[in-house]
């Protein structure tokens, strides 16, 4: 039997295509916590985040918990600098 962490699910769902806006930012967070990325506040709703030596801001979703899909593009792209492979 195959055990799916929630990190791997959140990481294909970021990944999938078409791309999706039904990801908590919360799930995102966690995710990058558990790559090892560097999470720190920044000014309003900005997050700056740091994994394997390459930088990002993003900005937390509100009122809404779910990410839009243009950020989800981002946080792909910026995963794929980064060197995370699905």
């Amino acid at each position: 039997m195959l055990i799916v962490s929630k990190h791997d699910k959140i990481l294909k769902a970021i990944f999938a295509s078409p791309i999706r806006s039904s990801i908590a930012w919360s799930d995102i967070e966690s995710l990058l916590e558990h790559l090892g990325a560097d999470i720190s506040e920044g000014s309003g709703s900005r997050v700056r985040i740091v994994l394997n030596g390459v930088r990002a801001v993003f900005h937390r979703p509100h009122p809404e918990k779910e990410t839009d899909k243009g950020a989800i593009r981002s946080m792909r792209r910026f995963l794929i600098n980064a060197g995370v492979k699905l």
